[in-house]
């Protein structure tokens, strides 16, 4: 990688500028116009140097929550993997998504050069945080996980931190330009990192790891969404 791009992801001048960015001005908006829950940050308090957060993606909110609920200490020097054929196609946007939540490309569609090796970024100290399902849900139900962040945190040896988002995609569904009005609640859940155990395959992983995350929400869905639950099971 040229210096330049391995600079940007764990230079103290860019950690710095993306805590402005994050916490003065994108977590103020996001935690006004939802109402946040987060939990299990318990789970945390052991987790150091590099690790691989795994969550469900059904909302643009996503990222901006679970950056917001992490420590400071373990969001500062988070990279985000985005898709390359969206996130990093126009200078614009590939400036934002890098400043807000140094992002690196994530090729979607096996034709393009990797520019970004994520184990080289693991390797190096820097932590990830990758969506499996690959892309949003489009009626916000948990889909398929792709074994990647399975795979790449077996291979690099660090813990899996497993994410439930809650209520996001009401909040803020595919297609929408700005969450609904009226402070929706949402909820971040953390749960306790997981490893590949000896003889587990990267798909058996990978699905342990989604089977937490499935367990996260059920769990946790009453006590974040509260009467929004309560009336959608009743309609």
């Amino acid at each position: 990688m040229p210096a330049t791009t391995r600079d940007r992801f764990t230079s103290r001048f860019h950690a710095a500028a993306r805590f402005v960015a994050q916490r003065g001005l994108l977590k103020p908006v996001v935690w006004r116009m939802t109402s946040v829950t987060v939990l299990g940050r318990e789970c945390l308090q052991k987790v150091e140097d590099a690790y691989v957060v795994v969550a469900n993606h059904t909302s643009h909110l996503d990222t901006p929550l679970i950056m917001g609920a992490l420590p400071r200490r373990l969001a500062r020097y988070l990279a985000v993997g985005a898709a390359a054929d969206y996130f990093f196609d126009v200078w614009r946007r590939r400036g934002l998504t890098a400043l807000f939540f140094n992002a690196f490309p994530v090729d979607r569609t096996g034709t393009s050069a990797r520019r970004v090796s994520a184990k080289a970024l693991l390797n190096r100290g820097v932590p990830l945080l990758i969506f499996p399902e690959g892309t949003r849900s489009r009626d916000g139900s948990l889909g398929a996980f792709k074994p990647g962040a399975a795979a790449l945190a077996s291979s690099a040896e660090v813990p899996v931190l497993p994410v439930a988002v809650i209520g996001a995609y009401a909040a803020h569904p595919r297609g929408s330009s700005w969450p609904k009005p009226g402070r929706l609640p949402v909820g971040v859940v953390f749960g306790e990192p997981l490893t590949a155990l000896p003889g587990e395959s990267v798909d058996e992983f990978s699905q342990r790891i989604r089977s937490t995350i499935v367990s996260l929400a059920e769990e946790n869905s009453d006590r974040i969404l509260g009467t929004h639950a309560t009336s959608r099971r009743d309609s």
